[in-house]
């Protein structure tokens, strides 16, 4: 049986929530609630009481539901240390090295800054679950909006790390559109074949394309394959330093219109 129950939301145009439970406590939580309408159908259906509220960042396609969730349930809301004068009801703020027992599951916490400043990511090391925000997705990772691509590209490879068996819960549905930027700069690559066929399978029926396995995105996804000459070689690059080439592809899909 699995330790942490999670339930996925969609909400608002492609945002994922998460609902959580540790199923030996009973401690629920909700990561990155976007909205708290969808939330709360979801506690009413399930019978779950909200304990926390967990944010990877300040966008506020993540943390507009902070307020009216934690005035409802009086929950704890954690977010990243080095961004909390951004969090919305901050209680309790993380950073990378630190971590803390969500009912009794460990949570492990990352800095990864790139997308914001002030990014984080929540790994449930005994549940096999990350929730990486807008750092990492599915085929693809966040646009650079306050970083850089250096600062990018060491987040990724903190994530990269993680175990094979990694189930990675992102914050929106991008897949399809990942995976035909990533179709087009490595059209021969046959894992990454058969997982852009799988998601369009998916997508044909409005089905999520998440949880993702870290273990296939390490090879599938050319954000955390800048390090692979193979990469470097597809993007024209070959020999180039793994940011050069990370920050190409990044670019790449800035402006792909596919």
């Amino acid at each position: 049986m699995d330790k942490l129950d999670i339930r996925l939301i969609p909400a608002l145009t492609d945002n994922y929530i998460y609902l959580i439970r540790d199923v030996e406590t009973g401690a629920v939580g909700v990561v990155d609630p976007a909205e708290s309408e969808p939330v709360e159908m979801a506690l009413a259906d399930l019978g779950w009481r909200l304990t926390t509220i967990l944010n990877t960042h300040h966008h506020a396609d993540h943390t507009a539901g902070n307020r009216d969730l934690k005035a409802r349930w009086h929950a704890r809301v954690i977010g990243p240390a080095a961004d909390r004068d951004r969090i919305p009801e901050i209680d309790t703020a993380y950073a990378e090295g630190e971590g803390f027992s969500f009912g009794v599951r460990p949570v492990r916490v990352f800095d990864v800054p790139g997308h914001t400043r002030g990014h984080i990511a929540f790994w449930f090391e005994d549940a096999d679950a990350l929730f990486s925000g807008d750092a990492l997705f599915s085929l693809g990772c966040g646009r650079l909006f306050e970083g850089t691509p250096d600062q990018m590209w060491t987040s990724l490879l903190k994530l990269r790390a993680l175990p094979d068996s990694t189930r990675v819960y992102c914050g929106h549905e991008y897949t399809q559109s990942n995976a035909r930027y990533a179709r087009s700069i490595d059209p021969d690559n046959a894992a990454l074949a058969e997982r852009a066929a799988e998601v369009d399978r998916l997508r044909a029926t409005l089905q999520p394309t998440l949880p993702t396995l870290l273990g296939r995105e390490k090879a599938v996804n050319p954000f955390l394959r800048a390090d692979d000459p193979a990469m470097a070689a597809a993007m024209g690059m070959a020999g180039a330093n793994p940011v050069a080439v990370f920050a190409a592809i990044r670019r790449g899909k800035d402006n792909y219109r596919g």
